[in-house]
């Protein structure tokens, strides 16, 4: 028989070789994926945020003698006040050891990719859970391979898209890397079927979680968004305010007042914003407290499709992306023609698509990136926006060195250098495809 190797067979830098049935056990249990079983007595790095979900299966596995290694990314989690505090949760809960990923840095650049690409999936949802698996995944298993681990787990149920994104991104960044999905294991859904039995277990294992069985919702949060959904908003009859907003306000509860906004881009990239330099996490932290306290994208219902194929119901927020976001597509309409708005148009829809499938790291993604990184080389200017109550009005545009829009050609004063009769020969032009179309036949009064 030929030879086959597995990372099951690999310990301590060694290769081991197994008999036939050996090998029929491991092919088993890759078509039907990990089991806790298969993880005793070996180590995993567990992504994991310090909630129900994570406490729960930490303890779980280590009942069962696996070694649990936790590892969460300091993304500016808004609903975390202290990040290193997770690290005592996964503790308390087993944990051997507890890694917090700075990714700060991280997720302010893939927001600035965001906006770059105006990448909205589905209407106004911008990706902000999606980007951010992205930036976690490949963090972690940066650090695993420095560690000599080789076993990624998530908790990310069977029916949600993020199970799809962790092990995508996985196998592409790191394919010799197996990955476990406790969703996935008969057994841990036997002794988990819902919240209640896992809210019971952790009770009963005195771990300090907070979720209650009467949580109406759910969160997942990063600097550049929030996502609320489950709970109470799987039902359509629940409104989208029912959500408690945590970055900022609904725009009925916005203040009575106007506030105007600047910021400055350079080659695509805000840089000032009204007036004063910024880093990149800077822009985003002061955009979110100026948008959210005006109720700029705070409560976006949307009813999407998961890459499953389940629609889901999901309410969203994210102030500082929505108004940066809008500002940058305000210049946008002043640097593209358009043939390159088009071509600019079919790329965002596409990346929005892959980031929120977890193709972000794929050749397609990296082909379209590269395509709109031209337009953001010329998206240099200030962008100048009036908020008031949810809502962004544009109010002025200086410093464009690069727009297309000449106040003279679009007068329609008897100035600049565009002649009205010069349509004359264009129009003739036409003319000929449209008669066309009425003498053969394709066209008529009756169509």
């Amino acid at each position: 028989m030929a030879d086959r190797i597995s990372s099951d067979w690999i310990d301590n830098g060694s290769l081991s070789f197994f008999d036939d049935a050996s090998c029929d056990r491991i092919a088993t249990r890759g078509r039907l994926g990990m089991k806790a079983q298969d993880l005793i007595g070996k180590t995993i790095a567990f992504a994991g945020s310090g909630g129900l979900d994570s406490c729960t299966i930490t303890r779980w596995l280590t009942d069962q003698g696996v070694n649990v290694v936790c590892f969460t990314a300091d993304l500016g989690q808004p609903d975390e006040e202290d990040v290193e505090a997770i690290g005592k949760r996964m503790s308390m809960a087993g944990a051997v050891d507890f890694v917090l990923l700075p990714a700060r840095d991280a997720i302010a650049g893939a927001g600035v990719d965001l906006i770059q690409t105006q990448a909205c999936y589905e209407g106004r949802y911008w990706n902000t859970t999606a980007i951010a698996r992205c930036v976690l995944t490949k963090a972690m298993i940066q650090e695993m391979k420095k560690r000599g681990l080789t076993i990624f787990s998530h908790g990310a149920t069977g029916r949600g898209n993020d199970q799809v994104r962790f092990q995508l991104i996985t196998n592409m960044l790191a394919p010799d890397f197996e990955v476990y999905a406790p969703w996935r294991d008969e057994e841990f859904l036997a002794r988990f079927p819902g919240r209640s039995e896992m809210i019971d277990f952790c009770q009963e294992k005195g771990l300090p979680v907070t979720a209650s069985k009467d949580k109406p919702y759910s969160t997942d949060a990063n600097m550049l968004g929030l996502t609320h959904e489950s709970g109470l908003l799987e039902a359509l009859t629940t409104p989208a305010h029912f959500v408690k907003p945590v970055m900022g306000c609904y725009p009925a509860d916005a203040p009575n007042e106007t506030e105007e906004f600047t910021v400055t881009f350079e080659q695509g990239r805000p840089v000032r914003i009204n007036g004063n330099a910024v880093s990149l996490v800077d822009a985003f932290l002061q955009a979110n407290a100026i948008g959210g306290r005006h109720g700029i994208g705070i409560g976006t219902h949307l009813v999407e499709n998961r890459f499953v194929g389940i629609k889901s119901r999901g309410v969203y927020e994210s102030p500082g992306l929505e108004l940066l976001g809008t500002c940058y597509a305000f210049l946008l309409q002043l640097i593209l023609d358009r043939r390159a708005r088009e071509f600019f148009d079919q790329l965002s829809l596409l990346i929005a698509k892959q980031i929120y499938q977890g193709y972000w790291f794929d050749l397609a993604t990296q082909m379209a990136l590269e395509a709109i990184k031209r337009t953001a080389e010329l998206a240099t200017g200030t962008i100048k926006v009036s908020l008031y109550k949810g809502n962004i009005s544009f109010v002025s545009a200086t410093d464009t060195n690069h727009s297309l829009y000449s106040e003279e050609n679009a007068s329609m004063e008897g100035i600049g250098s565009y002649n009205h009769a010069d349509s004359e020969g264009l129009l003739r032009v036409f003319g000929v495809s449209a008669r066309v179309l009425a003498t053969s036949g394709q066209v008529t009064l009756k169509s």
